[in-house]
């Protein structure tokens, strides 16, 4: 064959989709910025300084200073659709991605993960020559393929990234961060003073650093997104003291003080209506003095969050000044939705999903005692919903609502070489104008077709004519929202919005109108006046419903899951010391269940002590570990509840088979037994186990990596003697109390 012959005739060739291949850029365009996306998580409209804030932000109030500050901007009611439209410039249901990536529901809107038809800013602008880079919070990836086999396709370096160094899913513990780099887990140890913002921020000034070592003209892309500052609050206690006493004046008094501030600082028109408490919002002046020293104290917790995190990206700015890029370097920095309600009327000391649930409330004792630790390892604390209403002044509503309170987000654009006129926007634009306004900055145009798929249109319209013309005309004119049923359209500065009540009728939905451009807090509902029109904004709702593939509705939330089968046989799992972290939701579900935890180990004649297996924190979780010459099982159902069985008689050395079984005596109840090469050393009677696997953080083999599961030892306590393996096994489904059968399906982790 002649090779040069038969390629030759393959150049230019076109196939099923009849583009022409063409190889990515030798360079970027001419003077191509660096682009740097930040992304703050359940911040709301006027938590930062120059939006109204008495809360110190410095560095980001920089960026509205010296850039161009907008003031209705918009992004969609939760995080994994807002960054799917970010990275994607495609309206979220027209890219799988209409919820969140757990609540994958099987239909096309809703497949939890970025649709291969949307190529990501990062892929399209990789041929352009430029680096791409991803740092901190993903929430793109469907949570089955969160594991060391993958399939890493929807993991940022199956998206379009070089590099990435952070975490999976909405959240995440601030002080002990389960997290991977590129497609690895990361076992992390961290020292007393780490904390995950900063370790963010190191990481992106090195991954810099790295770049401009290995080329000092081709440009970057970075996508950082932090933690904060969703629940979780995690910060250090000496910026948490600087706001001692700062709310002793309650929610109604603080949301007042930023009203003024932002029309002074000319963010809302001077005339703009505070609205009614939040319904389930009680005044300030009715709460008892003991419930008062907690929501002060949370939201005190939640504002040093905030200046932390202001802190590190002031050094991530200061470091690029100090190597003279921060002219040409296109930063953009924007809330994934307003702020949460999700802390309930007080809120909560250790919030997870478990304990809303499952729990109950905690007790007025519990917030009390934890005023001096609150933001600390041991706590995983959120504010109350008066707060979040605070956050998002003047707005209505919180996340996952199509009022203002969860769809208008503070967006801040820094670029002194592109930026013309500094100071504030007031166009209305929306979360997929970001990709095309990069695209428009670097003069090209999105892929038509990546990987041989043809793309879906990009549905964003860029803002770059807002860097010269402050004062210039909205160009956007039609923008739809809905999350779970909450359905809102603006056109031409009208409102249609609706607050669905889930499981009811969607044809029940009561709608109401608002003109946002005499009305910015949605106070003054013009549906009974205008019918006609609310009736217009309705049906052009459905032509934009049906046009971005927003339907079928779907109220369902969690309940979009898969009913999963009953289990018929007993799941068997092997783990080995040294391996990686097994993701909480990979690991075996032990809920409402008999099982067995079985550790094959050698003694060595100098004894041993250790971990054999961990899953969990001291939060919730599991523990199985050697400790003076004993072995011990710990059972955390929450951090004042646990179920510890110990051994009666030492170990000796030698081959030892360490067994812990549960048998289950009736609904999330049994008894725990303890053994020694199949002697009963100890046993345990649970009183209460979970109903469900909603442990925040997963599964570890011969160390218990992170917050220790118990106060006995500290991290990683690496067992000292020889793990031959691990098994678990978990009985099947609808099996009598009191037995566990044997062994039959095996998995492999």
């Amino acid at each position: 064959m002649n090779y040069d012959t038969h390629f030759a005739g393959t150049i230019g060739r076109t196939y099923k989709d009849s583009t022409p291949w063409t190889p990515p850029a030798a360079a970027a365009p001419h003077n191509a910025p660096d682009v740097i996306f930040i992304v703050l998580d359940d911040v709301g409209f006027s938590d930062l300084g120059c939006y109204g804030s008495e809360i110190t932000t410095p560095n980001m109030d920089r960026l509205a200073r010296d850039g161009a500050q907008y003031t209705n901007f918009h992004v969609t009611s939760m995080c994994s659709p807002t960054r799917a439209c970010m990275l994607t410039g495609r309206n979220a249901h027209s890219i799988g991605m209409g919820a969140i990536a757990e609540w994958s529901g099987g239909y096309p809107s809703y497949r939890g993960n970025i649709s291969k038809r949307a190529a990501t800013l990062a892929e399209n602008l990789r041929e352009h020559a430029y680096s791409t880079l991803a740092v901190g919070k993903w929430h793109l990836t469907p949570m089955q393929e969160i594991s060391a086999a993958g399939p890493f396709t929807q993991w940022p370096l199956g998206r379009g990234f070089d590099h990435w160094y952070g975490f999976q899913g909405a959240m995440t513990d601030q002080w002990n961060p389960e997290l991977f780099r590129d497609n690895h887990p990361v076992d992390l140890t961290p020292s007393p003073d780490y904390h995950l913002t900063c370790d963010l921020v190191d990481e992106s000034i090195a991954m810099v650093r790295d770049h401009r070592v290995a080329s000092d003209t081709r440009p970057y892309f970075m996508y950082l997104a932090f933690g904060a500052c969703h629940f979780p609050h995690h910060v250090p206690a000496d910026i948490v003291a600087k706001y001692k006493g700062r709310y002793a004046k309650g929610w109604d008094a603080v949301r007042e003080e930023r009203l003024a501030r932002q029309k002074a600082l000319g963010v809302v028109p001077p005339d703009t209506t505070l609205p009614e408490r939040n319904p389930g919002v009680r005044p300030w002046a009715e709460i008892d003095d003991q419930d008062k020293q907690f929501l002060e104290r949370s939201q005190e917790v939640y504002a040093a969050f905030l200046e932390h995190t202001d802190q590190e990206i002031g050094r991530l700015i200061d470091y690029l000044d100090r190597e003279g890029r921060l002219a040409n370097t296109l930063i953009v920095l924007i809330s994934d939705n307003g702020a949460s309600p999700e802390g309930g009327p007080l809120g909560s000391v250790s919030l997870n999903m478990r304990k809303a649930i499952y729990h109950g409330p905690e007790t007025a004792e519990q917030r009390q005692a934890s005023l001096d630790t609150l933001g600390g390892a041991n706590t995983y604390p959120h504010y109350a919903a008066g707060w979040a209403q605070v956050s998002n002044t003047p707005l209505k509503w919180y996340k996952m609502n199509s009022y203002g309170g969860g769809v208008r987000a503070p967006l801040l654009m820094h670029w002194p070489k592109g930026i013309d006129a500094p100071g504030l926007r007031k166009q209305f634009h929306h979360v997929i104008d970001l990709f095309p306004t990069v695209l428009d900055v670097l003069g090209v145009e999105p892929l038509a077709v990546h990987q041989g798929i043809e793309q879906v249109p990009v549905q964003g319209t860029s803002l770059k004519y807002t860097f010269a013309m402050p004062n210039a005309p909205t160009v956007k004119v039609t923008q739809h929202f809905e999350l779970n049923g909450d359905r809102a359209i603006w056109h031409r500065g009208w409102k249609a919005v609706t607050l669905h009540q889930q499981g009811t009728d969607f044809d029940e939905d009561r709608w109401e109108l608002y003109n946002l451009d005499n009305d910015f807090s949605e106070c003054h509902d013009l549906a009974a006046r205008q019918p006609e029109k609310l009736q217009e904004m309705i049906d052009l709702w459905w032509s934009e419903a049906r046009a971005f593939d927003v339907c079928p509705l779907d109220d369902r939330k969690w309940g979009r899951l898969p009913t999963e089968a009953p289990r018929t046989v007993t799941q068997v799992y092997r783990y080995h010391a040294g391996q990686g972290r097994i993701d909480r939701l990979s690991a075996p579900d032990l809920s409402d269940r008999s099982y067995s935890i079985t550790a094959e180990v050698n003694i060595p004649p100098r004894g041993a002590e250790g971990v054999l297996v961990a899953f969990g924190t001291a939060l919730a979780g599991y523990t199985l570990y050697l400790k003076n010459e004993h072995v011990v099982h710990e059972y955390v159902f929450s951090e004042n509840e646990k179920y510890v069985a110990t051994s009666a008689v030492a170990i000796q050395p030698g081959r030892r088979v360490i067994r812990y079984e549960f048998s289950r005596r009736g609904p999330n109840r049994g008894v725990g037994r303890l053994s020694i090469d199949g002697a009963i050393v100890g046993t345990v009677s649970v009183e209460r186990t979970w109903p469900h696997r909603a442990v925040q953080t997963g599964l570890t083999c011969g160390r218990d990596s992170g917050l220790p599961v118990s106060a006995e030892y500290e991290s990683p306590f690496t067992f000292t003697g020889e793990i031959h393996k691990v098994t678990m096994e978990v009985a099947p489904d609808g099996q009598p109390d009191s037995t566990f059968p044997g062994r039959a399906a095996e998995i492999e982790q």
